[in-house]
Protein backbone atom coordinates (compact mmCIF):
# COMPACT_ATOMS: atom_id res chain seq x y z
CA UNK A 1 0.00 0.00 0.00
CA UNK A 2 0.97 3.87 -0.38
CA UNK A 3 -0.17 6.46 1.67
CA UNK A 4 1.93 8.46 -0.50
CA UNK A 5 -0.36 11.84 -2.41
CA UNK A 6 1.45 12.24 -4.95
CA UNK A 7 0.73 9.96 -7.94
CA UNK A 8 4.00 9.37 -9.68
CA UNK A 9 4.93 8.45 -6.06
CA UNK A 10 2.16 6.55 -4.96
CA UNK A 11 3.50 4.27 -8.31
CA UNK A 12 6.63 4.15 -7.51
CA UNK A 13 5.77 3.17 -4.35
CA UNK A 14 3.77 0.50 -5.29
CA UNK A 15 6.04 -1.15 -7.45
CA UNK A 16 9.32 -1.19 -5.43
CA UNK A 17 6.93 -3.47 -2.83
CA UNK A 18 5.13 -5.60 -5.57
CA UNK A 19 7.37 -6.27 -8.36
CA UNK A 20 9.53 -9.31 -8.61
CA UNK A 21 10.62 -11.78 -11.40
CA UNK A 22 7.59 -14.11 -11.13
CA UNK A 23 4.81 -11.27 -11.02
CA UNK A 24 1.96 -11.71 -13.63
CA UNK A 25 -1.17 -9.30 -12.19
CA UNK A 26 -1.69 -6.42 -9.86
CA UNK A 27 -5.35 -5.55 -8.49
CA UNK A 28 -5.59 -2.16 -7.06
CA UNK A 29 -7.82 0.42 -5.26
CA UNK A 30 -7.04 3.52 -4.74
CA UNK A 31 -8.62 6.93 -3.63
CA UNK A 32 -10.68 8.67 -5.94
CA UNK A 33 -8.89 12.09 -4.68
CA UNK A 34 -6.08 10.97 -6.97
CA UNK A 35 -5.68 12.59 -10.41
CA UNK A 36 -6.94 9.55 -11.98
CA UNK A 37 -4.92 10.95 -15.75
CA UNK A 38 -1.86 11.21 -13.96
CA UNK A 39 -2.13 7.72 -11.69
CA UNK A 40 -2.89 5.96 -14.69
CA UNK A 41 0.51 7.03 -16.69
CA UNK A 42 2.31 6.64 -13.33
CA UNK A 43 0.96 2.72 -13.21
CA UNK A 44 2.22 2.01 -16.30
CA UNK A 45 5.13 3.56 -16.26
CA UNK A 46 6.46 2.01 -13.43
CA UNK A 47 4.84 -1.55 -13.68
CA UNK A 48 5.94 -1.69 -17.52
CA UNK A 49 4.14 -4.71 -19.31
CA UNK A 50 2.53 -5.89 -15.99
CA UNK A 51 -1.48 -6.55 -16.21
CA UNK A 52 -2.68 -3.76 -13.64
CA UNK A 53 -6.38 -3.33 -13.20
CA UNK A 54 -8.15 -1.75 -10.22
CA UNK A 55 -11.14 0.66 -9.50
CA UNK A 56 -11.74 4.02 -7.32
CA UNK A 57 -13.04 3.42 -3.36
CA UNK A 58 -14.93 4.32 -0.99
CA UNK A 59 -12.15 3.81 1.57
CA UNK A 60 -8.96 1.25 1.21
CA UNK A 61 -8.22 -1.92 3.52
CA UNK A 62 -4.77 -2.97 2.73
CA UNK A 63 -2.02 -4.48 5.19
CA UNK A 64 -2.12 -1.77 7.74
CA UNK A 65 -6.44 -2.18 8.19
CA UNK A 66 -8.56 0.67 7.27
CA UNK A 67 -7.17 3.46 5.24
CA UNK A 68 -8.67 6.65 3.28
CA UNK A 69 -6.76 8.91 0.40
CA UNK A 70 -4.48 5.93 -0.33
CA UNK A 71 -3.92 3.28 -2.66
CA UNK A 72 -3.94 -0.60 -1.32
CA UNK A 73 -2.65 -2.94 -3.91
CA UNK A 74 -1.77 -6.89 -4.06
CA UNK A 75 0.00 -8.62 -6.86
CA UNK A 76 -0.50 -12.42 -7.60
CA UNK A 77 1.96 -14.89 -8.95
CA UNK A 78 2.27 -16.66 -12.49
CA UNK A 79 3.33 -19.47 -10.51
CA UNK A 80 0.05 -20.03 -8.69
CA UNK A 81 -2.22 -17.84 -10.65
CA UNK A 82 -3.63 -17.44 -14.50
CA UNK A 83 -5.36 -14.29 -14.55
CA UNK A 84 -7.46 -12.79 -17.94
CA UNK A 85 -9.84 -10.24 -18.17
CA UNK A 86 -12.15 -7.76 -19.82
CA UNK A 87 -13.94 -4.27 -19.90
CA UNK A 88 -17.40 -3.85 -20.66
CA UNK A 89 -17.51 -0.35 -22.17
CA UNK A 90 -20.94 -0.35 -22.76
CA UNK A 91 -23.35 -1.76 -19.78
CA UNK A 92 -26.32 -0.78 -20.84
CA UNK A 93 -26.31 -3.15 -24.31
CA UNK A 94 -24.14 -5.67 -22.55
CA UNK A 95 -25.45 -9.02 -24.37
CA UNK A 96 -25.28 -12.72 -23.75
CA UNK A 97 -23.40 -13.27 -26.95
CA UNK A 98 -20.95 -11.06 -25.85
CA UNK A 99 -20.43 -12.31 -22.05
CA UNK A 100 -20.59 -16.19 -23.49
CA UNK A 101 -17.59 -14.69 -25.76
CA UNK A 102 -15.75 -13.08 -23.08
CA UNK A 103 -16.02 -15.76 -20.76
CA UNK A 104 -15.00 -18.49 -23.28
CA UNK A 105 -11.71 -16.05 -24.48
CA UNK A 106 -10.68 -15.79 -20.52
CA UNK A 107 -11.15 -19.72 -19.89
CA UNK A 108 -9.47 -20.98 -22.71
CA UNK A 109 -6.53 -18.58 -21.35
CA UNK A 110 -6.18 -20.06 -18.12
CA UNK A 111 -6.85 -23.83 -19.86
CA UNK A 112 -3.70 -22.81 -22.07
CA UNK A 113 -1.31 -21.73 -18.94
CA UNK A 114 -2.47 -25.18 -17.54
CA UNK A 115 -2.14 -24.42 -14.07
CA UNK A 116 -5.12 -26.35 -12.30
CA UNK A 117 -8.49 -27.48 -14.22
CA UNK A 118 -10.81 -25.01 -14.73
CA UNK A 119 -13.73 -26.91 -12.32
CA UNK A 120 -13.63 -26.01 -8.84
CA UNK A 121 -10.24 -24.37 -9.30
CA UNK A 122 -11.65 -21.11 -11.02
CA UNK A 123 -13.46 -17.89 -9.87
CA UNK A 124 -14.71 -14.60 -11.49
CA UNK A 125 -14.48 -11.13 -10.16
CA UNK A 126 -16.14 -8.42 -11.16
CA UNK A 127 -15.41 -4.58 -10.64
CA UNK A 128 -18.41 -1.90 -11.35
CA UNK A 129 -18.92 1.79 -12.21
CA UNK A 130 -20.32 2.35 -8.49
CA UNK A 131 -22.89 4.95 -9.71
CA UNK A 132 -24.06 3.30 -13.18
CA UNK A 133 -27.10 1.86 -11.57
CA UNK A 134 -26.34 -1.17 -14.74
CA UNK A 135 -24.97 -3.83 -11.67
CA UNK A 136 -28.18 -6.22 -12.08
CA UNK A 137 -28.40 -6.12 -15.99
CA UNK A 138 -24.64 -6.69 -15.80
CA UNK A 139 -24.36 -9.36 -13.25
CA UNK A 140 -27.44 -11.29 -14.51
CA UNK A 141 -25.81 -11.55 -17.97
CA UNK A 142 -23.10 -12.35 -16.84
CA UNK A 143 -24.14 -15.16 -14.70
CA UNK A 144 -26.01 -17.25 -16.97
CA UNK A 145 -22.48 -17.17 -19.29
CA UNK A 146 -20.35 -18.20 -16.04
CA UNK A 147 -23.19 -21.04 -15.27
CA UNK A 148 -21.00 -22.86 -12.10
CA UNK A 149 -18.50 -20.70 -12.13
CA UNK A 150 -18.55 -18.59 -8.17
CA UNK A 151 -18.38 -14.91 -9.00
CA UNK A 152 -18.26 -12.00 -6.22
CA UNK A 153 -17.07 -8.22 -7.10
CA UNK A 154 -17.73 -4.68 -5.70
CA UNK A 155 -19.24 -1.34 -7.03
CA UNK A 156 -16.36 1.24 -7.36
CA UNK A 157 -16.81 4.36 -4.78
CA UNK A 158 -15.38 7.74 -4.88
CA UNK A 159 -14.99 8.64 -1.38
CA UNK A 160 -18.67 8.90 -0.19
CA UNK A 161 -18.87 11.84 -3.16
CA UNK A 162 -21.24 10.61 -4.85
CA UNK A 163 -19.82 11.95 -8.53
CA UNK A 164 -17.76 10.07 -10.31
CA UNK A 165 -16.64 6.34 -9.64
CA UNK A 166 -14.25 4.61 -12.16
CA UNK A 167 -12.76 0.99 -12.78
CA UNK A 168 -9.14 0.98 -14.81
CA UNK A 169 -8.48 -0.96 -17.51
CA UNK A 170 -4.90 -1.30 -19.73
CA UNK A 171 -3.77 1.93 -18.51
CA UNK A 172 -6.83 4.15 -18.19
CA UNK A 173 -9.74 4.75 -15.50
CA UNK A 174 -12.90 4.60 -17.22
CA UNK A 175 -16.97 5.49 -16.01
CA UNK A 176 -19.68 3.45 -17.14
CA UNK A 177 -17.76 0.57 -17.63
CA UNK A 178 -16.93 -2.67 -15.63
CA UNK A 179 -14.03 -5.45 -15.58
CA UNK A 180 -14.34 -8.85 -15.46
CA UNK A 181 -11.67 -10.90 -14.27
CA UNK A 182 -11.40 -14.77 -14.34
CA UNK A 183 -8.76 -16.58 -11.94
CA UNK A 184 -7.66 -19.90 -12.20
CA UNK A 185 -5.09 -21.26 -9.04
CA UNK A 186 -4.22 -23.93 -7.63
CA UNK A 187 -4.72 -22.50 -4.10
CA UNK A 188 -7.52 -24.04 -2.21
CA UNK A 189 -10.18 -20.74 -2.09
CA UNK A 190 -13.80 -19.92 -1.31
CA UNK A 191 -16.23 -17.00 -2.24
CA UNK A 192 -18.45 -16.14 0.39
CA UNK A 193 -20.56 -13.26 1.50
CA UNK A 194 -21.43 -12.14 5.09
CA UNK A 195 -23.86 -9.40 6.74
CA UNK A 196 -24.84 -8.56 10.32
CA UNK A 197 -28.60 -7.62 9.99
CA UNK A 198 -30.95 -9.09 11.56
CA UNK A 199 -35.04 -8.69 10.34
CA UNK A 200 -37.55 -6.98 12.63
CA UNK A 201 -41.03 -7.47 11.96
CA UNK A 202 -41.55 -4.26 10.21
CA UNK A 203 -43.09 -4.00 6.64
CA UNK A 204 -43.26 -1.54 3.94
CA UNK A 205 -44.24 -1.81 0.66
CA UNK A 206 -43.23 0.21 -2.47
CA UNK A 207 -46.38 1.24 -4.25
CA UNK A 208 -44.63 3.64 -6.37
CA UNK A 209 -41.14 3.43 -8.13
CA UNK A 210 -39.11 4.18 -11.18
CA UNK A 211 -36.71 1.23 -11.48
CA UNK A 212 -34.26 2.70 -14.07
CA UNK A 213 -33.24 4.93 -11.55
CA UNK A 214 -34.04 2.84 -8.37
CA UNK A 215 -36.19 5.40 -7.16
CA UNK A 216 -38.71 4.70 -4.51
CA UNK A 217 -41.18 7.35 -4.78
CA UNK A 218 -43.47 5.95 -2.53
CA UNK A 219 -43.59 3.66 0.63
CA UNK A 220 -47.39 2.49 2.10
CA UNK A 221 -48.65 4.63 -0.61
CA UNK A 222 -46.43 7.45 1.12
CA UNK A 223 -43.67 9.65 0.21
CA UNK A 224 -40.89 7.72 0.53
CA UNK A 225 -38.91 9.69 2.72
CA UNK A 226 -41.60 11.24 4.58
CA UNK A 227 -42.45 6.99 5.25
CA UNK A 228 -39.12 5.93 6.41
CA UNK A 229 -38.16 8.86 8.70
CA UNK A 230 -41.74 7.90 10.79
CA UNK A 231 -40.35 4.11 10.56
CA UNK A 232 -36.80 5.18 11.90
CA UNK A 233 -38.05 7.95 14.21
CA UNK A 234 -35.82 10.60 12.47
CA UNK A 235 -37.26 14.59 11.49
CA UNK A 236 -37.36 14.55 7.37
CA UNK A 237 -34.45 17.32 7.64
CA UNK A 238 -32.18 15.32 9.33
CA UNK A 239 -32.21 11.85 7.57
CA UNK A 240 -28.36 11.06 5.99
CA UNK A 241 -25.98 8.47 5.09
CA UNK A 242 -25.63 8.04 8.76
CA UNK A 243 -29.18 7.40 9.56
CA UNK A 244 -29.29 4.77 6.52
CA UNK A 245 -26.55 2.74 7.97
CA UNK A 246 -27.92 1.76 10.93
CA UNK A 247 -31.33 1.34 9.27
CA UNK A 248 -31.11 -0.37 6.47
CA UNK A 249 -34.30 -2.06 4.61
CA UNK A 250 -34.07 -5.70 2.89
CA UNK A 251 -35.73 -7.98 0.41
CA UNK A 252 -36.85 -11.65 1.12
CA UNK A 253 -35.76 -13.97 -1.51
CA UNK A 254 -36.57 -17.51 -0.08
CA UNK A 255 -35.60 -17.41 3.39
CA UNK A 256 -32.73 -14.93 2.76
CA UNK A 257 -32.83 -11.25 3.53
CA UNK A 258 -30.84 -8.81 0.70
CA UNK A 259 -30.14 -5.01 1.88
CA UNK A 260 -31.30 -2.37 -0.63
CA UNK A 261 -29.31 0.39 1.05
CA UNK A 262 -30.74 3.90 0.45
CA UNK A 263 -28.52 6.39 -1.60
CA UNK A 264 -29.59 9.62 -0.78
CA UNK A 265 -33.08 11.56 0.01
CA UNK A 266 -34.55 13.68 -3.46
CA UNK A 267 -35.99 16.81 -3.03
CA UNK A 268 -39.33 15.49 -3.97
CA UNK A 269 -39.02 13.48 -0.70
CA UNK A 270 -38.67 9.90 -2.58
CA UNK A 271 -35.53 7.83 -1.76
CA UNK A 272 -33.11 7.16 -4.42
CA UNK A 273 -31.48 3.33 -3.74
CA UNK A 274 -27.80 1.61 -4.43
CA UNK A 275 -29.65 -1.41 -5.60
CA UNK A 276 -32.35 -2.40 -7.69
CA UNK A 277 -36.27 -1.36 -6.56
CA UNK A 278 -39.33 -2.29 -7.95
CA UNK A 279 -43.32 -1.45 -7.83
CA UNK A 280 -44.85 -3.95 -5.11
CA UNK A 281 -41.87 -5.55 -3.34
CA UNK A 282 -42.09 -5.85 0.10
CA UNK A 283 -39.09 -3.83 2.35
CA UNK A 284 -38.55 -5.37 5.64
CA UNK A 285 -36.70 -3.43 8.28
CA UNK A 286 -33.38 -4.69 9.44
CA UNK A 287 -31.71 -4.41 13.15
CA UNK A 288 -27.96 -3.92 13.27
CA UNK A 289 -26.32 -7.28 15.23
CA UNK A 290 -22.61 -7.33 15.82
CA UNK A 291 -20.74 -6.00 13.39
CA UNK A 292 -16.87 -7.72 14.50
CA UNK A 293 -18.84 -11.15 16.19
CA UNK A 294 -20.51 -11.60 12.69
CA UNK A 295 -17.27 -11.24 10.77
CA UNK A 296 -14.70 -12.69 13.50
CA UNK A 297 -17.55 -16.59 12.99
CA UNK A 298 -17.45 -16.27 9.28
CA UNK A 299 -13.96 -16.10 9.07
CA UNK A 300 -13.37 -18.87 11.72
CA UNK A 301 -15.85 -21.25 9.61
CA UNK A 302 -13.76 -20.33 6.49
CA UNK A 303 -10.64 -21.29 8.59
CA UNK A 304 -12.02 -24.58 9.43
CA UNK A 305 -12.59 -25.40 5.95
CA UNK A 306 -9.89 -24.47 3.82
CA UNK A 307 -7.10 -24.01 6.79
CA UNK A 308 -5.22 -20.42 7.94
CA UNK A 309 -5.84 -17.82 4.96
CA UNK A 310 -2.98 -16.60 2.83
CA UNK A 311 -4.79 -13.61 1.91
CA UNK A 312 -8.60 -12.43 1.79
CA UNK A 313 -9.84 -10.26 -1.16
CA UNK A 314 -12.41 -8.11 0.41
CA UNK A 315 -15.62 -5.98 -0.52
CA UNK A 316 -16.46 -4.28 2.23
CA UNK A 317 -19.87 -2.07 2.09
CA UNK A 318 -18.92 1.62 2.57
CA UNK A 319 -21.97 2.08 4.66
CA UNK A 320 -20.63 -1.11 7.21
CA UNK A 321 -17.57 0.64 7.84
CA UNK A 322 -19.64 4.37 8.48
CA UNK A 323 -21.56 1.96 10.91
CA UNK A 324 -18.23 1.03 12.45
CA UNK A 325 -17.26 4.64 12.90
CA UNK A 326 -20.58 5.60 14.53
CA UNK A 327 -20.07 3.38 17.16
CA UNK A 328 -16.42 3.91 17.58
CA UNK A 329 -15.24 0.38 16.91
CA UNK A 330 -13.66 1.38 13.52
CA UNK A 331 -10.36 0.83 15.60
CA UNK A 332 -11.07 -2.54 16.47
CA UNK A 333 -12.43 -3.34 12.72
CA UNK A 334 -9.37 -2.20 11.30
CA UNK A 335 -7.15 -4.12 13.34
CA UNK A 336 -9.01 -7.32 12.65
CA UNK A 337 -8.90 -6.71 8.83
CA UNK A 338 -5.22 -6.34 9.26
CA UNK A 339 -4.63 -9.38 11.21
CA UNK A 340 -6.49 -11.97 9.08
CA UNK A 341 -4.72 -10.83 6.23
CA UNK A 342 -7.36 -9.07 4.11
CA UNK A 343 -6.93 -6.60 1.42
CA UNK A 344 -9.74 -4.49 -0.44
CA UNK A 345 -11.84 -1.49 -0.56
CA UNK A 346 -14.96 -0.40 0.70
CA UNK A 347 -17.60 -0.16 -2.24
CA UNK A 348 -20.94 1.41 -3.23
CA UNK A 349 -22.50 -2.35 -3.11
CA UNK A 350 -21.26 -5.78 -3.56
CA UNK A 351 -21.60 -8.72 -5.78
CA UNK A 352 -22.35 -12.76 -5.05
CA UNK A 353 -23.00 -15.30 -7.83
CA UNK A 354 -25.17 -12.87 -9.90
CA UNK A 355 -26.67 -10.78 -7.11
CA UNK A 356 -26.13 -7.27 -6.48
CA UNK A 357 -26.11 -6.54 -2.43
CA UNK A 358 -25.65 -4.00 -0.08
CA UNK A 359 -23.70 -3.63 3.07
CA UNK A 360 -22.19 -7.00 3.33
CA UNK A 361 -18.78 -8.54 3.06
CA UNK A 362 -18.00 -10.38 0.32
CA UNK A 363 -15.13 -11.72 -1.13
CA UNK A 364 -12.75 -14.61 -1.57
CA UNK A 365 -10.24 -16.16 0.79
CA UNK A 366 -7.67 -18.05 -0.42
CA UNK A 367 -5.53 -20.92 1.64
CA UNK A 368 -2.60 -23.47 0.65
CA UNK A 369 -3.98 -27.21 0.03
CA UNK A 370 -3.90 -28.87 2.97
Amino acid sequence: MSNASDPDAAAQDLARQLLHPHLGFVLFFCSAEYSLAELATSLEQHFGGVTLLGCTSAGEISSAGYGRGCISAVGFDLRAFAVDCTLIHALDSFTLVEAQQAVERMLGHCRQVNLAPVKDHTFALTLLDGLSSREEVVLNTLSAALGSIPHFGGSAGDDNHLSHTHVYYQGQFFTGAAVVVMVNTWLDFEVFTTHHLQPSHTKLVVTAADSASRTVLELNAEPAAEEYARLVGVPLEQLKLATFALNALAVRIRDQFYVRSIQRVNDDHSLTFYCAVDTGIVLTAMQPGELLPNLDATFGQLRERLGEPVLILGCDCFLRRMEAELRGEDRLMSDFLAANRVIGFNTYGEQFNGMHINQTFTGVVFAFPR
